[in-house]
């Protein structure tokens, strides 16, 4: 049965964001909110606990995940940003946006896209995230909570808990999220292209 907490949103708790980072860095899998959605997560080197959110997830090996990370200088650790990328994401982020990006050589082969070799990376405005990704030191390797037949992404604590207790080794209640996904920009194309609209807006950025 996985541990619960509960986390303030705007001041999260430092001694249960300790306890969390504990989690993840054992190998765990853990369930948390963003700025969209719920997302599940885990060590970017912890390969079992990637086939974990695989099987709960009930999608294949191609499935791609997402580096969520904490500033502008981590996403230039695991991608690679030419200048132009690099300021419409600074312009952009914290936000509910995911950029399609090459991957660099510190990203496992298992994780990239296998034709373009590429990965999602995004930095999510939400408090609970930063504080995690601060404590651990690198980004989460995650995926959008939907689980197998649902087409939205859970966004109650209560529920994900009883869906998902025996099956990961902690969730996070940072009370309700959103029913909307991040949009995702693919920054390999030139000129961007978007991929899902979402919840970030994308009007004034001139890409279709």
């Amino acid at each position: 049965m996985s541990q619960y907490f509960q986390i303030h949103p705007k001041n999260p708790q430092f001694r249960l964001i300790k306890q969390a980072v504990t989690i993840i860095n054992q190998g765990g899998v853990i369930i948390y909110p963003t700025d969209s959605s719920y997302a599940i997560g885990c060590r970017l080197d912890e390969k079992k606990a990637a086939e974990r959110i695989r099987r709960i997830r009930k999608v294949d090996k191609n499935h791609n995940f997402t580096l969520v990370c904490s500033d502008l200088s981590e996403i230039s650790q695991y991608a690679i940003v030419d200048n132009i990328n690099y300021r419409l994401i600074k312009s952009i982020t914290p936000g509910a946006y995911t950029f399609v990006l090459k991957a660099s050589r510190e990203v496992p082969k298992r994780i990239q896209n296998p034709k373009r070799k590429a990965i999602g990376i995004r930095i999510p405005d939400n408090f609970i995230t930063q504080a995690l990704l601060d404590e651990l030191g690198q980004p989460i390797m995650s995926s959008t909570l939907i689980l197998p037949n649902d087409d939205l992404p859970m966004i109650d604590p209560y529920k994900i808990r009883l869906a998902l207790e025996q099956q990961v080794d902690l969730i996070i209640d940072g009370g309700y999220s959103g029913h909307n996904p991040t949009t995702v920009i693919d920054l390999m194309e030139d000129p961007p292209k978007v991929l899902r609209q979402g919840q970030g807006n994308i009007d004034w950025l001139g890409v279709h």
